[in-house]
């Protein structure tokens, strides 16, 4: 069940500077006050959603489909049942956590407390914002395709026919670790967050 792995709780409550949930979101804000153009292209090759690989896990099931073309069937199935089974389990912590905490997203805590006329780079979603979601499936999925397949650099094509260039990484974990930064460029999760 979800509370077998919930992550700790998220900073303690304050609207004043200094308070610790006043830093996460002030981070958030100044993050996108300051965007570079990269920032801005990872944040928009990471907001998997309609129309680009379905979801964050399609992302990832995307990728590995790429690793296992070469691979036999039974191979490949196995491929599918070791880092699908992690998937799930990462998605139950996730999702018990953000209705455990129900944290409200930067976009609302940033209005209210540091700028009413805030928006953020990406648009938020409408659900609770601790933990997030792409940094729990990216961080579950980077770590079991490194173990299962071996650390080694790659090239992720998902979005190359909506315009975007593949990137490249030397690991899964490391295009986990951007994936979890990208919600920080979009202005949609803190840092606490991944």
């Amino acid at each position: 069940s979800g509370d077998e792995c919930r992550v700790p709780p998220p900073p303690a409550w304050g609207t004043e500077p200094g308070a610790p949930m006043y830093e996460e979101a002030n981070v958030v804000y100044q993050t996108e006050l300051n965007l570079t153009d990269e920032e801005r292209e990872i944040a928009n090759f990471w907001a998997d959603g309609p129309g680009f690989t379905g979801t964050p896990a399609g992302h990832w099931l995307a990728l590995l489909t790429e690793r296992v073309r070469s691979l036999n069937l039974a191979d490949a199935a196995a491929a599918y049942a070791y880092v699908g089974l992690g998937m799930m389990d990462a998605f139950i912590a996730v999702w018990d956590s953000k209705y455990t905490y129900h944290l409200i997203r930067p976009e609302t805590y940033i209005r209210r407390h540091i700028d009413p006329q805030w928006k953020p780079y990406l648009t938020t979603p409408q659900h609770p914002e601790y933990p997030s979601g792409h940094a729990g499936i990216s961080g579950a999925m980077g770590a079991l395709m490194d173990a299962y397949f071996g650390a080694a650099p790659f090239a992720d094509p998902t979005k190359q026919r909506r315009g975007y260039r593949a990137r490249t990484f030397n690991s899964y974990w490391e295009a986990a670790v951007e994936a979890t930064n990208s919600r920080i460029y979009g202005g949609i999760h803190y840092p606490i967050s991944g």
